[in-house]
Parts: C-alpha cells; structure tokens; sequence
C-alpha cells in the first residue's frame, strides 16, 4: 500500500473508533457494551499495526534500517490477513483431534468405547443481526470501507457424530 493508502486507512480506522465509541453509550446489556469494547480494542491494534507498516516505510525510503525492507513485507503480509474477532475464537488441529477456544487450553474431539469413535469437535456459529444490535451496520461498512474482516462468532458445542 502506498502511503496515502495508509494515511486513509488510518483515518477511516479512527473515524469507525469514534462511531463505535458513540454508539456504546446505547447500550443496555454488558454483552452488547463487551463487544463494543472488543471491536474498539480490534480497531486500536489494526491501527497500532498500519502505522507500524508506515514507519517502516519511512525506514526504507531513507535506508535507515537495512532489515526494514524484510520487517516491511513480513508486517505487510500480517496485516493482509488480519481480522477482529469479537466473541469467540476456535483453533481446531485436526491431525490430533483437538481443539480450543479463544487460546485456552487444547481439549480431545476424539472419544472412544465399545460403540465405535466419536469426534466431536464445537462450531462457531455467527452472531444475529438482533444480537449484534446497532454494531450490525457498522461492522459490515468496516469490512467493505477497511477490508479487515469482523468475525462476530460464538463457540457451540452441539453434539455432531464423525468417525
């Protein structure tokens, strides 16, 4: 991205910041004033992350840092995958048959007795629109404005037989 595209994504990350701060104070329940808070965090480090790719730009055009070039493609590739995860993060190894949420600690899918082998691994189920409220609107202009996906998900644990 060049420069003016980072100077406009940061504003546009600022203005959509300013939004969601404005729009907490509606809220009526701790969940809905929790993922109000979360997406500000979410914001703030997409932010921290775009001037980080900008001051190593700098780095490079002056020569000042010979990796710069290197930390500049590295934080430029992070940066393309980058999302905001509101609720619930589901990390899933499929070569162990475990799984954890939001980074805790890794849990077996895989059961076993007499009956056969049972894996049971939790899905993410995504949010309604009634349960994101007001954030509904503002999440989907974030995701065409910015490119940076809002993933507004909760972990479930409905009981699905594999073998």
């Amino acid at each position: 991205m060049t420069t003016d595209q980072n100077l406009t994504l940061v504003a546009a990350l600022s203005g959509f910041r300013l939004l969601v701060l404005a729009n907490r104070f509606g809220c009526d329940t701790d969940f809905s004033r929790e993922l109000h808070d979360r997406l500000i965090e979410g914001l703030d480090a997409a932010t921290a992350r775009v001037r980080t790719i900008m001051a190593l730009e700098r780095n490079v055009l002056t020569g000042e840092d010979e990796f710069a070039k290197y930390q500049l493609d590295g934080e430029t590739e992070i940066f393309g995958r980058f999302a905001i995860n509101l609720l619930d993060d589901l990390e899933i190894d499929f070569d162990t048959h475990e799984y954890r949420v939001n980074g805790g600690d890794w849990a077996i899918a895989l059961t076993a007795d007499y009956t056969g082998v049972e894996i049971n691994y939790p899905e993410l189920v995504a949010l309604t629109e009634e349960e994101l409220g007001s954030l509904a609107p503002i999440i989907k202009d974030i995701a065409r404005e910015t490119g940076i996906a809002v993933h507004a998900a909760r972990a479930t644990y409905a009981r699905c037989a594999g073998s």
